[in-house]
């Protein structure tokens, strides 16, 4: 089953940072592969659930015109609103996944440490939703944590491979990064007409 929101809000009532973003060495190092991964230097739309205290946030926004950043705390949500209160391009919502989200189609969607907390059908319901938000020549990126934790439905290996699945035949598999602890993907959908075999960050740069 999904992890109730009642764990989170637990989460953050014990800590404002209940996973170490701001002061870990691991989560420096991984936001930095997570936006040097992204293979397009700009996006005007961007999509972020479970955005927690906006710590990736923050780097997303330097790179988006107009950024949803979403999650199912709204203390998480405080945090990250007072973090990034000088970004104008970023809107920040209180919302619970797959029930809330968002219509429409997005230039980059971001699954940062979030599938692993969903059950079977909630899981297939966000890959599956996430593939068709992104908008053509557009980005999606998943990167979790592979070790088992104990609370959690999910491994990071089996959400990736979820992810997969869903884009498989829509998208095209553009990044894999895997470390014993943690598993980064980006896959690209082309745009119409655009050959599959040139997604790529130096096919789109006419190399």
């Amino acid at each position: 089953m999904t992890l109730p929101d009642d764990y989170f809000h637990g989460m953050y009532d014990a800590s404002p940072d209940p996973w170490g973003f701001t002061d870990r060495w691991y989560e420096e190092r991984k936001r930095a592969l997570t936006l040097a991964a992204l293979p397009a230097r700009r996006y005007a739309t961007a999509f972020e659930p479970g955005c927690s205290i906006g710590v990736l946030t923050e780097g997303l926004a330097a790179r988006c015109d107009d950024l949803l950043a979403a999650d199912v705390s709204p203390v998480a949500l405080a945090s990250a609103t007072a973090r990034l209160s000088g970004a104008s391009q970023v809107r920040f919502e209180l919302r619970a996944m797959p029930q809330d989200w968002p219509a429409g189609r997005f230039d980059l969607v971001v699954l940062s440490e979030l599938l692993y907390y969903l059950g079977e059908d909630d899981l297939r319901t966000v890959a599956g939703r996430a593939v068709e938000a992104v908008a053509p020549g557009g980005t999606l990126l998943s990167v979790h944590w592979r070790h088992p934790v104990r609370d959690y439905p999910q491994t990071g290996d089996a959400v990736q491979q979820a992810v997969a699945d869903a884009a498989r035949g829509q998208l095209v598999p553009s990044v894999r990064h895997v470390e014993l602890d943690l598993d980064l993907a980006v896959h690209i959908r082309p745009h119409p007409g655009e050959d599959p075999a040139r997604v790529s960050v130096a096919g789109r740069d006419g190399l």
